[in-house]
């Protein structure tokens, strides 16, 4: 089991030149993105691009007046790649975190699923090199490695084109990269929120699909850092993956709330059992570094080089990161300990 750790070293970022801007900026991670740009690394400018108004403004209002003066709230959609290029006039990173994410919801709206997560990546990617962004960063999630739901193989697809990308900026320039992580503590639709809520409305017991399935973790500070780390190593056409603990859904369950039962529903559909983030055939092209993997581009005809620092090694021959079989687990006490941390 591991004590609550896996913190990221952001000391090399320096943004205090630079132009942001976030796609999903109203989002868990879009908000936390910014709280923690503000506070830490002080943007020339940062720009919320998100489609919904009463959230900028609510967020709006978790800032103060000089923070107001760098950040700037655009109203825009990513499906509509003109006001992408309007919002990234004179950016130099672009941080990609708008998508659709819930796995029923794209089952039943599979059109809209594309529209946003295919084609709104594309529309970022056209709209990085026609604006000459210098550095395109987009989240992925553990879904797209061998995906069995719309969702998951919306985002393989959108992974696939972020790295290809890098063929097509030319002497512009652009370099794109994508991070790819586990279910995130605390943020919307996360299992935690749900069962808090049930608990606060005094459930007799609590919802277990199965008392097999196993998850990754990562909290929003662990994923904000992780996402502004991959910054100055990326060459482009990189999938960064880091290094987080699993842990049993049912043992969440006991750490939230040691006194309910619980009760099993089963899995819903295009829900896997555990989830994989590096399979087989991505540990052809993989490495390892102290804190995570980087699953290398496989084609590049872009001038490329390894971003892996001395110490890498590339991973053994039938690799597999998968969150049955991983070696770092959190156990009851850390679970509490990073939501203690989550909350101060």
């Amino acid at each position: 089991m591991t004590k609550a750790k896996t913190y990221f070293d952001t000391s090399q970022i320096d943004l205090s030149d630079k132009a942001v801007l976030v796609t999903g900026g109203t989002g868990s991670f879009g908000r936390h993105f910014v709280k923690t740009v503000l506070e830490r690394h002080k943007p020339k400018r940062l720009i919320v691009f998100s489609r919904d108004e009463t959230k900028q403004y609510d967020m709006a209002q978790d800032f103060t007046e000089e923070e107001r003066k760098i950040l700037r709230f655009f109203i825009g959609d990513v499906r509509d790649r003109d006001r992408l290029e309007m919002a990234m006039r004179e950016i130099d990173v672009v941080i990609h975190a708008a998508a659709l994410k819930q796995v029923p919801a794209a089952e039943y709206n599979p059109f809209e699923c594309i529209k946003t997560n295919v084609h709104g990546a594309e529309n970022v990617v056209q709209a990085a090199i026609r604006t000459g962004v210098k550095q395109v960063v987009a989240l992925s999630t553990d879904k797209a490695a061998s995906p069995v739901n719309l969702y998951g193989a919306s985002k393989l697809a959108s992974d696939k084109i972020f790295v290809a990308a890098n063929n097509l900026s030319g002497s512009v320039g652009t370099r794109f990269s994508v991070v790819r992580y586990g279910n995130v503590l605390g943020s919307r639709g996360s299992v935690v929120p749900f069962f808090q809520k049930l608990i606060t409305e005094g459930a007799a017991s609590l919802p277990i699909t199965d008392p097999r399935m196993t998850r990754f973790w990562i909290t929003l500070d662990q994923g904000v850092a992780f996402v502004l780390s991959c910054l100055p190593m990326m060459r482009g056409g990189e999938i960064f993956v880091p290094k987080i603990p699993s842990m049993k859904v049912v043992e969440m369950a006991l750490a939230l709330a040691p006194d309910l039962s619980h009760e099993v529903v089963g899995i819903r559909p295009g829900e896997k059992l555990h989830e994989v983030m590096i399979t087989e055939d991505d540990a052809v092209s993989t490495v390892e570094l102290s804190d995570r993997y980087v699953i290398e581009p496989a084609i590049h005809l872009w001038d490329w080089e390894s971003p892996a620092t001395d110490g890498s090694k590339p991973v053994a021959e039938g690799f597999r990161y998968a969150s049955n079989t991983n070696e770092d687990w959190l156990d009851v006490d850390a679970l509490r300990e990073l939501m203690t941390r989550m909350e101060q």
